[in-house]
Formats: C-alpha cells, sequence, structure tokens
C-alpha cells in the first residue's frame, strides 16, 4: 500500500496574503512552502501520495491547487474551498470540477473552526451546501474544535450520503491532558457510518516545546477504538507541524502508536482510507 499523507498545504506568499501567519509564534513557516518543499519531505518519509487542502476561502486557490496537483504527480487530490452559504455554490462546484485538475477535486473544507457561532455548520443555508457538495460526489473536512462536535454530529445526521471527514480528530486539548468532552463527542460523532478521520495535527495541539508521542497516545487510542483502522487516514498538517516538529518525526510518532496493530489494519490507516475516501485513483 502507498503510504498517503492525507492533509498538508502550501502557500506562495507573494500570490495571496496570508494574515494568519503574522504574530512570532508563526515565524518558522512564515516563507514560502511549494512542490519541490513537499517533494523533499515525503521523499524521505517514503509517502507516494498526498492531499492538498486549502489554506484561504478563496476559490482561486483551489483552481490554483488544482492546476498544481495537475502538474504533479505526488498530489493526488485537493480538498478545496467553496462558499457553502452562497446561493451559486453549486455552479461554484461546476467551475472547479471544470478547471484544469478539475477531476482531481476531493473534496472541501471550510475554516468551522474560526466561525463565532458554535452552530454554523447546521444553518439552512451551510446545510443547502452540504448538500451540493455531497450531490456533487465530493466529501467534506470538518475542521472544528471541540465545542463545535455537537453541531458536527448534527450536520452529518441531517446529511446523509455525504463523507464527512474530521480534520485533527477535532483538536483535541493535548496539551492539558484532558478528554473529556472531546472524546464523548469523537464517540458520536464515529457512531456515524459516514465519517473519517484524520490522524492529524496533534502535535501542534500539544506543549509544542516539550510534546511526545506518549502525550498523543490518549487520543489516538480513542480514535482507534471510536472508528477503526479503516476509518482512519494519517495527516502530517504540514508545514503547520513544523511549529512542534518536523515532518519524519511526526509521522514517526504517530505511527509508533500504531504497532499492535496488524499490517493490513496499518495499511488502511497509512493510505488505503484516504485513497478510497478520497477517491485518489482518479488520477
Amino acid at each position: 500500500m502507498t503510504r498517503v499523507d492525507a492533509h498538508h498545504h502550501l502557500w506562495d506568499l507573494s500570490a495571496r496574503r496570508q494574515d494568519w501567519l503574522e504574530g512570532a509564534e508563526m515565524t518558522p513557516i512564515r516563507r514560502d512552502f511549494g512542490v519541490p518543499d513537499l517533494e523533499a519531505v515525503t521523499g524521505r518519509a517514503g509517502v507516494g501520495r498526498t492531499v492538498l487542502v486549502q489554506v484561504l476561502p478563496d476559490l482561486d486557490e483551489t483552481v490554483e491547487f488544482l492546476a498544481l496537483a495537475a502538474a504533479n504527480p505526488l498530489i493526488a487530490g485537493v480538498v478545496g474551498w467553496a462558499d457553502l452559504t452562497s446561493s451559486t455554490v453549486d455552479a461554484d462546484l461546476a467551475r472547479l470540477r471544470a478547471a484544469p485538475g478539475g477531476e482531481l477535486l476531493a473534496g472541501i473544507r471550510h475554516l468551522v473552526q474560526a466561525e463565532p457561532d458554535p452552530r454554523w455548520l447546521v444553518r439552512d443555508d451551510v446545510l443547502r451546501g452540504l448538500r451540493a457538495v455531497r450531490d456533487a460526489g465530493l466529501a467534506y473536512d470538518l475542521l472544528v474544535v471541540p465545542h463545535q462536535l455537537p453541531a458536527a454530529i448534527e450536520a452529518v445526521r441531517a446529511v446523509p450520503g455525504l463523507a464527512f471527514v474530521l480534520d485533527h480528530l477535532g483538536k483535541p486539548p493535548v496539551a492539558t491532558g484532558e478528554t473529556e468532552p472531546w472524546a464523548g463527542h469523537l464517540k458520536t460523532l464515529a457512531a456515524e457510518p459516514g465519517v473519517t478521520a484524520k490522524l492529524s495535527g496533534l502535535v501542534t495541539e500539544a506543549d509544542r516545546e516539550r510534546w511526545t508521542a506518549a502525550d498523543l497516545r490518549p487520543y489516538v487510542e480513542t480514535a482507534l477504538a471510536a472508528f477503526g483502522p479503516d476509518r482512519l487516514m494519517l495527516g502530517s498538517d504540514w508545514p503547520v507541524c513544523l511549529l512542534a516538529a518536523g515532518y519524519e518525526t511526526v509521522w514517526r510518532a504517530t505511527e509508533s502508536l500504531l504497532t499492535e496493530l496488524t499490517g493490513a489494519e496499518r495499511a488502511a490507516i497509512s493510505g488505503g482510507t484516504a485513497s478510497r475516501v478520497y477517491q485518489l485513483d482518479r488520477r
């Protein structure tokens, strides 16, 4: 099974503003990250395919990412952005599908974690947009924080047939070591059959200076018990992960927590689940 990095980003600071990179704590990643950088880190880690995930709420960024994927075989799929609340969401998704590389559009994501309304996902206009994503045959990445998980559960139930992918396990509070109420919400979400989740983004939720793999273990084990290997996938969250650890370190740390699984189970998490959910064999 080819290793798949199911979650990474790229950005070019000369192409568009990245205001989220302001602040001293973001200095380590306040530079351009392009395909050559990606090829270098994935090559050392033995990753053969990747999923490029949107950074900004910008349709043009997604168009550019699709073209980038079309020109670079390493990028097997793109999770882009479209305005779910727009009356033109159907046309916007069709535009993305018609763009160069549009066949590599694997899913859509919105930065729900930044929405002040904890029930944003269950607004009528958002649910209509999610149904458009489903009808377009795409997955939807859930980028939420723990207090938004109840609304995520409602949204999943309201849009049957849509493949939902929980990013970063819903950002549990790794730094504090607490598991509840996050774990309870995660188990409820996992009970819905159309949901998968990413073992990603955990190192930046931990103490970024002193974390160890043992700090991640309670959250990974909770996810394994809730979803099972066939509904989990690995993602680096590179280059954001560089705020806490290098690319290979993230992979080694996460895989060290999976050693008791069978080879087939590890293969599912390392590539099989992502390939299936994101339909990566379309390339």
